[in-house]
């Protein structure tokens, strides 16, 4: 199944791009699209360990499954000052 996530931040200007589409085997969950991720942009495979996943606008797990026509985002950890 085919998924679009939406970037921000430092993840959107490591890919380029505010949404990126992703393959996943049916019955993924967050974790497999941690993988997928990183697998298709390599550099953002370190940011996206350890980045926020929301699925449906609502915080995920690793274990969270995923399914087509959800809505995923990555967001990276923010600091400020």
């Amino acid at each position: 199944m085919k998924v679009a996530v939406k970037l921000f931040a430092a993840a959107r200007d490591l890919a380029g791009n505010g949404e990126v589409e992703i393959e996943l085997p049916p019955g993924a969950d967050v974790s497999e699209l941690r993988q997928a991720l990183s697998a298709q942009l390599p550099p953002l495979a370190p940011l996206a360990a350890r980045s926020l996943v929301a699925v449906n606008a609502e915080y995920a797990s690793d274990s969270t499954p995923v399914a087509e026509g959800d809505e995923l985002a990555l967001i990276p950890p923010v600091s400020g000052g």
